[in-house]
């Protein structure tokens, strides 16, 4: 891919069609490679996850998504749904503090010993 170039998404028809012209047709992966301007290395990819999955290997099993865009988002949510959420943002954010103090925490205690040593 070029510098600037926009990249290109596949749809599962279109993996799919050049996985079995792989497979069953026995086209090379050179070949392949040249008439979808697709990379080799991609190529190869799809169908190790074929040969893995089977047909479902392609299809598009969404994201997981913001789970707490619904507090901003979703006015029908229920005041006990809206204060679970609400719950649930908080103690993420809890935990992540407490790392944070931790690394702080630790990064001082460094410094102290450091401190001591050279006294």
């Amino acid at each position: 891919m070029k510098k600037g170039q926009k990249r290109r998404t596949w749809t599962s028809e279109e993996k799919a069609e050049i996985v079995n012209k792989l497979l069953a047709e026995h086209v090379s992966v050179r070949t392949l490679e040249k008439e979808y301007h697709a990379d080799r290395s991609m190529i190869c990819r799809w169908v190790k996850k074929h040969i893995a999955e089977g047909e479902s290997s392609f299809v598009h099993k969404g994201h997981p998504g913001n789970h707490f865009a619904a507090l901003h988002t979703s006015k029908h949510l229920s005041e006990e749904d809206q204060l679970r959420l609400m719950v649930a943002k908080l103690e993420i954010e809890n935990e992540r503090l407490k790392k944070d103090i931790g690394r702080k925490e630790l990064g001082q205690a460094r410094y102290t010993l450091l401190a001591v040593k050279r006294i």
